[in-house]
């Protein structure tokens, strides 16, 4: 006993006396108290009830917060709804129930029903999203979360500058906002916690990382993965990071530290991390049965320490609560949830009809003819492909307020006063496709990232999220896998995921594709089929300036996630030039240019592979007479199957001609759609010209013979007109 007592106190005495002094310090009143046991009790309920529903086969998983409740309904009680922004983590469940969710619309998730005003039956329960009070649409993806935090914290940041500037934006937004986003404490491995984190601390956000610390990653324990055990000691020296540790078992000492996280964070000191220590009583999920790796000592040891068990106990000791009062609020809440079940069981299922809806915006059509202006020509047909583009940013950006480019290098200068230095040109891109787009825009709409392509991503989705128009761009198609969590998983499927609640209009420009020496195989790759395949997402490749301009500004002016790919080798050429098209100049996306026009043969060509095309086409038709008609189809999704089609008719054959590798390559879903839909206009099998099956290599008559070069187009239209 004398390890626990002091001066005859013991420690237990000390913490009751610890709490009712924090409560006195917080005037917190007894409403305020029980409300938050209600709120936790609540949360384990629903938890509960879905594990009913799972056994009785009305919902199809089932992952818990049961726990977290305690530091989750302090949070709940500090933070505001409908002015704070919340990104949460799926065991967030006490602090959505405690900012307005109800458990009838969490049972309709459990159930996919249309109830589910989260998902609309899209995803899996606890995955919460509420547009009304800021509960931003969330995948399964553990840690891309983060990243958008940032990037919605950097949203609020950049309306209230516009404020400031006079500028009228349109968007809500609050001075003192806060952006909670949560985790467990596996989670923390993620290398995009880490850049978040850097990004934040950098630009002083208001950003509340909470990590909620069960001790495990499913079946991990913190200790395996986290230096020292405590991701609090590992971030105790960041240079502009706030760090709080709690009991987050005790809502009373959970809200104290909330209580300063939000004068730190109010104030704009800069971001915070809360490392609550929490419970996890229930397996990971109910795929999983943690008495596999857990003994029934430390499940004990762990439920001896449960919030629904210590807090009620202190609140009856304390006097705060009667055991009448706390019957009747379980007999309260066990009536709710029993009726929010039912009710969730007994509503419907979306028609199946709908399985389409939200893909795409239903708003805005870039496929429409609002999108096809004429453009105004004018000057003499000498810009480039990287001139058009800039071009277009320039005016768009000009003209749009809450448009933003970055990227890495992007900008013209990081040091803001050496914009006025004429002596400076500024760097504007590593191909100058943005030179200057800083110098005509206001403050704060170009800016360069980190060298970390998770980090432009996720941070453009979350400002995309809250109604910015992020142009992004990745310095080189070679090192866009970093990213490729945050473009497949979150962005292309934000809308769909959310059942239209939330969308992520944003534009990714990237440098793609090889034909420069010296590239090699880290900067010579292709790859556009990789994000054909992913639904909610558009997928342009110009192959001309003019074509470069009218798509940019269709992209930028649409309401969907854009993969504008720029093939290096087109960036200067003297061949695709063209005169200023004006500023106004849209082409609408799905709708194929005929380069030339023929009868004896069709090849589709995008890219670089075009202008091989046109050429080849040439030396076939001195050749032998006949004519080749040349389709370049300018976006890969949507692709105009109904101009192959028109050709078709006509020529009766075939070839496709792309860079990518042939194994897998786009030209295979072109083949399988024209033998699905048009075989009998085919006088000939379907011929494909693309890049051996290997990497681009450094020497130059290897990278010759590895990508496709006129020649092999030219044998390949020999090969088929002669069939």
């Amino acid at each position: 006993m004398a390890t626990e007592q002091t001066h005859g106190v013991t420690k237990a005495q000390k913490a009751f006396k610890a709490k009712l002094e924090l409560i006195e310090k917080h005037k917190l009143s007894k409403d305020d108290l029980l409300g938050m046991y209600r709120n936790s009790y609540l949360s384990r309920k629903v938890d509960d009830a879905e594990i009913t529903m799972k056994k009785q086969s009305k919902a199809f998983f089932q992952i818990s917060g049961a726990g977290h409740e305690g530091v989750l309904s302090a949070a709940a009680k500090v933070l505001k709804p409908s002015y704070d922004y919340f990104l949460t983590y799926y065991r967030d469940r006490a602090l959505c129930l405690g900012l307005g969710v109800t458990p009838y619309e969490m049972l309709c998730q459990a159930n996919g029903n249309i109830g589910d005003t989260a998902t609309h039956g899209r995803q899996m329960p606890s995955h919460f999203a509420n547009k009304k009070l800021n509960i931003v649409s969330r995948s399964s993806c553990t840690g891309t979360q983060f990243l958008q935090a940032v990037g919605v914290a950097e949203a609020g940041k950049f309306f209230d500058k516009m404020s400031k500037d006079g500028v009228d934006h349109g968007h809500k937004y609050h001075k003192d906002e806060i952006v909670w986003v949560s985790t467990g404490d596996g989670t923390t491995s993620q290398g995009e916690f880490w850049e978040a984190m850097t990004t934040a601390c950098v630009n002083k956000l208001p950003v509340l990382f909470c990590v909620e610390d069960n001790g495990f990653a499913i079946s991990v324990p913190t200790f395996v993965q986290t230096p020292g055990g405590s991701i609090s000691k590992c971030l105790s020296d960041i240079p502009g990071l706030t760090v709080f540790e709690c009991d987050g078992t005790c809502p009373i000492d959970s809200y104290d530290t909330f209580k300063k996280a939000e004068k730190h964070l109010r104030a704009g000191k800069g971001p915070v991390l809360v490392h609550a220590h929490v419970t996890r009583p229930y397996s990971h999920s109910l795929s999983d049965d943690h008495k596999f790796y857990r003994t029934q000592s430390e499940l004990e040891q762990e439920a001896a320490i449960d919030t629904l068990r210590t807090y009620p106990e202190f609140l009856l000791k304390a006097g705060i609560l009667t055991e009448e009062e706390k019957a009747a609020i379980e007999s309260e809440v066990n009536g709710e949830v029993k009726q929010a079940m039912k009710e969730a069981i007994d509503t419907e299922w979306p028609s199946p009809d709908t399985y389409m809806d939200h893909l795409y915006s239903e708003d805005v059509d870039p496929t429409g003819d609002d999108f096809a202006t004429e453009g105004e020509f004018s000057g003499k047909p000498d810009i480039p492909m990287a001139g058009a583009i800039n071009a277009v940013l320039k005016n768009e950006i000009k003209n749009n307020p809450i448009m933003r480019i970055f990227g890495e290098d992007v900008a013209d200068f990081s040091e803001l006063h050496k914009l006025n230095d004429e002596t400076l040109a500024g760097k504007g891109g590593v191909f100058k496709v943005t030179a200057g787009c800083q110098r005509v825009s206001k403050e704060g709409q170009v800016f360069n990232s980190p060298l970390a392509e998770a980090n432009i991503i996720g941070r453009a989705i979350g400002m995309a999220m809250r109604g910015i128009k992020p142009v992004v761009e990745i310095q080189f198609f070679d090192y866009i896998w970093t990213a490729y969590m945050q473009l497949k998983n979150e962005m292309a499927t934000t809308r769909y995921r959310s059942g239209g609640e939330f969308k992520c209009p944003m534009v990714v420009r990237v440098p793609i594709g090889g034909y420069l020496k010296g590239g090699a195989m880290y900067h010579s790759q292709s790859g556009e089929s990789l994000y054909t395949h992913c639904p909610g997402i558009r997928v342009v490749y110009p192959s001309n300036a003019a074509d470069a301009a009218g798509l940019l500004r269709t992209a930028i002016r649409s309401d969907d996630p854009v993969m504008f790919l720029e093939h290096k080798h087109l960036y200067y050429q003297g061949y695709n030039r063209t005169a200023d098209p004006g500023e106004n100049y849209m082409i609408p996306f799905g709708k194929a240019r005929i380069v030339k026009a023929g009868k004896d043969a069709t090849v589709v060509a995008w890219g670089a592979l075009v202008q091989k095309s046109v050429e080849a086409a040439k030396k076939i038709e001195e050749e032998t007479g006949k004519t080749i008609e040349i389709i370049d189809p300018r976006t890969i999704a949507p692709f105009d199957m109904d101009a192959v089609k028109e050709s078709l008719k006509k020529t009766n054959r075939l070839l496709i001609c792309h860079e990518e590798h042939k194994t897998s390559g786009y030209a295979g879903e072109i083949s399988a759609r024209v033998n699905e839909e048009c075989f009998e206009d085919l006088d000939a099998p379907i011929l494909r010209v693309a890049s051996k099956d290997v990497h681009v290599a450094y020497n130059p008559g290897l990278e010759d013979v590895i990508l496709p070069q006129v020649e092999d187009v030219y044998q390949a239209m020999k090969k088929l007109i002669n069939y």
